[in-house]
């Protein structure tokens, strides 16, 4: 069964420490990109892993919190302006209202966009999302 979801959600990703932010819902875009600057790759158990920070409050850049999590993949994207990068690949839990999947999401310099997090069309299906671009956080907000 589709479930519908406005042009921006509210959303968490738990198992890297973001119980809540916001997100701007993308069906243009492929891959679900999250903004982290900080970023370090380091070994762990012979995999490779990425350590980053993320700002979870657009509004309130002093509200950081600092992740980790293994590295899925690193790939070429590019990005809305035809820029080519190459961008770490994670996988980890994404919640949206009442539901919550795996998601892959890519760390990218999302500095000078308004929101933090972009939810890509992969994620989009993978969770049976249909999308009403004139309506906003139709999944509700989790406190």
């Amino acid at each position: 069964m589709k479930k519908l979801v406005g042009w921006r959600e509210w959303i968490g990703l738990p198992e890297i420490g973001i119980p809540i932010m916001q997100c701007k819902v993308d069906t243009g875009a492929k891959n679900s990109a999250l903004h982290a600057f900080k970023v370090d790759a380091f070994e762990s158990g012979g995999l490779e892993w990425v350590r980053f920070s993320v700002h979870v409050d657009e509004t309130d850049l002093s509200k950081i919190q600092l992740c980790e999590a293994r590295v899925m993949d690193k790939r070429l994207v590019t990005d809305s302006s035809g820029n080519v990068s190459e961008r770490f690949f994670i996988e980890t839990m994404l919640e949206i209202g009442e539901s919550h999947y795996p998601i892959q999401v890519s760390l990218t310099d999302r500095d000078t966009m308004k929101f933090n997090m972009l939810l890509g069309r992969t994620a989009l299906r993978k969770g049976h999302f249909i999308v009403d671009p004139g309506k906003s956080y139709l999944q509700g907000k989790k406190q």
